[in-house]
């Protein structure tokens, strides 16, 4: 029996979760033949498209309202009889949901896990942080400070 990560490093998996949320198909689907031979892969929860409630916050960190719905997939599947991957990805992209949820259960493996922590997660971290870093800066430039003059004693 194949340990699963899950049980003992569940901060990595919530973070190889959210990175292959963020990946595209393209960047899923180069890392595909990487993988090598796979044993066989049993659908758990095909692919499916729902909708899901996006929550805000006045001013970020004020009270919660509904800001608005959203299209998400998500998607479960099984190598032969070991982990279980899973995936929820915005969007409508079936195959992509299946993508990240087959590279879910293949990083719960130890067989393949070091390789795609490595050639995939890093990568793809690396890039998702460096395009964040440059939204931040794209948008610190056309930042307005707002300050109020007192006039008078209150």
């Amino acid at each position: 029996m194949t340990s699963n990560i899950l049980t003992s490093d569940y901060p990595t998996r919530l973070a190889w979760l959210a990175v292959l949320a963020r990946a595209t198909l393209t960047q899923l689907e180069d890392m595909l033949p990487a993988a090598g031979e796979l044993p066989e892969l049993k659908p758990v929860r095909a692919p499916e498209i729902g909708m899901v409630m996006l929550r805000g916050r006045v001013g970020g960190t004020g009270n919660p309202f509904n800001l608005g719905e959203a299209s998400v997939v998500r998607c479960a599947v099984r190598l032969g009889n070991g982990p279980l991957g899973v995936s929820y990805a915005l969007g409508r992209d079936k195959r992509r949901a299946e993508l990240a949820a087959l590279f879910d259960a293949l990083l719960q493996d130890p067989q393949h896990h070091d390789d795609l922590q490595r050639d995939l997660i890093a990568p793809l971290a690396l890039g998702q942080a460096q395009a964040r870093a440059q939204k931040q800066r794209d948008g610190a430039g056309s930042k307005v400070e707002f300050f109020t003059f007192v006039r008078g004693e209150a």
